[in-house]
């Protein structure tokens, strides 16, 4: 009797930790969807920061890999194109950034020799240690050289839910991206998160 009671008991204790585990994975994987759904129907935010620079928010995409074959397969390509296994990515972020100026360039005489004979022509340059333009006006022509330098940042961080003045957990993932040049304006930004078995294994070390 004692054995069948403790057998009964133990498939009990099974069947009890297998539903659970179930169940968290159904309610995690709810949550996931909620936070896509959240994600997608969303916009990104447009901003400045305080040192008047263009910036960025979206909230993140949480992908599986094999969704993002399915659903993204675009993307997928862009990342074997650079030889990287899918299986290996940990996240992908997309940002495009456009910078336009206009601005009045003053001119200077310069004199040159030619075959004996003197010419002049019009020489040009600015530098304003993010965009440097130099050229000239050569009689009906003009020739210039342009340089732009950018560079993008990137943070990622995790928005808690707030009740009053408490915040707590997570509500979102979010991607933040500025640029340190000011003449560029920051149009468009995205990051899909991939969901894989090595990423639940360093969050459940975290715990």
């Amino acid at each position: 009797m004692k054995k069948i009671l403790f057998t009964v008991a133990l498939i009990a204790t099974v069947t009890a930790t297998i539903l659970g585990i179930l169940l968290h994975r159904t309610r995690s994987e709810q949550q996931r969807l909620e936070r896509n759904q959240r994600a997608l129907l969303g916009e990104v935010t447009l901003y400045k920061t305080r040192s008047e620079e263009s910036a960025a928010s979206v909230a993140v995409l949480e992908l599986r890999i094999d969704e993002l074959r399915r659903e993204r397969k675009r993307d997928a390509q862009e990342i074997r194109s650079l030889g990287i296994r899918l299986r290996r990515a940990e996240s992908y972020a997309k940002s495009i950034a456009e910078g336009e100026q206009h601005r009045s360039i003053a001119l200077r005489d310069s004199v040159i020799l030619r075959d004996t004979i003197r010419d002049t022509i019009w020489v040009f340059s600015t530098d304003d240690g993010h965009t440097s333009l130099r050229g000239r006006i050569d009689h009906d022509s003009l020739h210039y050289d342009l340089r732009h330098c950018d560079t993008i940042y990137q943070v990622v961080h995790r928005v808690p839910r707030k009740f009053l003045f408490l915040r707590f957990g997570t509500k979102a993932i979010h991607q933040d991206v500025w640029s340190s040049n000011p003449n560029t304006k920051i149009v468009y930004t995205e990051y899909v998160e991939f969901e894989n078995k090595s990423k639940r294994r360093r969050d459940k070390r975290k715990r």
